[in-house]
């Protein structure tokens, strides 16, 4: 062997080497310290629309396009992973097309209806402010204009949806929306009709599915419940055989008008009525904010456990 040869391959060894030695150094200099990964998470997706996701697998949609009549939220999963609501009534799809799962509107808004799909006033989408996420909470901050069919704005809206997990797959979503008049007082005409609707799944409904409605005073279902002051109304139901799960609509202690007037129908509707006693004015200086909560929950809890759930949820800040 050339003596020449044989010290160049040592040479190279000993660089190949050197080179391998330092970036294994350079590897373990770069690794970062991984940040804890939320368990909850809100994705934006594609149209306008926005996923909360515990551990990757969705419990509910914010929908906000720019097509709507007025964003919500659909589907509403429950512990077993189905929907707890449904979009439209089951018998009666297309006058009852409003009935958009989880949502805000109002029949009367300084003399314009929200509340139906005939687009007499439309709640429009106006931007995101931020999308957060705090481990086992997340939650959007949206603005909304409230038009009338020329495109008058009647109403600046300030939304933020909240998601909270709990156990057992459980969780709640909180909705706060504070409400300003644009240039002078909007009056807000007296209805059973607003703000918040929920339409369940067809199989919970008293009718369609055996279901049940019970409210925080002990009323059971349409007859005892419709038009009845509570804290709270709880919809269970199959949701699949076997197997019971519901939704409790919470009104906030805050809510001007708290304990909330219920609207509830055997049918597989609940909502919470801001206006049933009387009209309220929303002046250009003092914004009305509602919060109101939504606990999807397992079984046909007993009241005691939902009115411990209701106590957290009022003193949440």
């Amino acid at each position: 062997m050339c003596p020449r040869s044989f010290a160049r391959r040592v040479s190279v060894k000993v660089f190949c080497l050197s080179v391998a030695t330092t970036t294994m150094a350079m590897a373990q200099q770069d690794v970062p310290t991984p940040k804890p990964v939320p368990r909850l998470q809100i994705v934006p997706l594609p149209y306008e629309q926005a996923s909360f996701q515990r551990e990757g697998v969705e419990i509910t949609r914010y929908h906000f396009g720019a097509g709507l009549n007025r964003p919500f939220l659909f589907p509403v999963i429950g512990p077993a992973g189905r929907s707890l609501t449904r979009m439209g009534h089951p018998h009666d799809p297309v006058t009852h097309s409003h009935h958009n799962s989880v949502w805000m509107s109002h029949v009367d808004v300084g003399g314009v209806d929200f509340w139906s799909d005939r687009r007499l006033g439309t709640v429009r989408h106006k931007r995101i402010v931020r999308y957060e996420d705090e481990g086992e909470r997340s939650y959007l901050v949206a603005e909304n204009e409230w038009v009338d069919k020329e495109g008058k704005v009647i109403l600046h809206e300030t939304r933020q949806i909240s998601v909270v997990l709990l156990e057992a797959k459980e969780w709640l979503l909180i909705i706060d929306s504070a409400f300003t008049a644009q240039d002078k007082a909007v009056t807000l005409g007296q209805t059973p009709f607003g703000f918040l609707g929920v339409r369940m799944a067809k199989t919970i409904g008293v009718n369609d599915g055996g279901g049940q409605i019970r409210n925080s005073e002990g009323g059971v279902n349409e007859k005892e419940i419709l038009w009845k002051q509570a804290r709270w109304v709880d919809y269970s139901g199959a949701i699949e055989n076997g197997r019971i799960e519901g939704i409790t609509l919470f009104d906030h202690p805050g809510n001007p008008n708290h304990p909330s007037y219920f609207h509830v129908r055997n049918d597989g509707w609940m909502g919470a009525s801001l206006t049933y006693d009387g009209p309220r004015d929303i002046a250009p200086d003092r914004p009305l904010r509602l919060r109101y909560g939504l606990y999807v929950h397992n079984d046909l809890k007993p009241s005691v456990e939902i009115n411990k759930h209701w106590k957290s949820f009022a003193e949440m800040p």
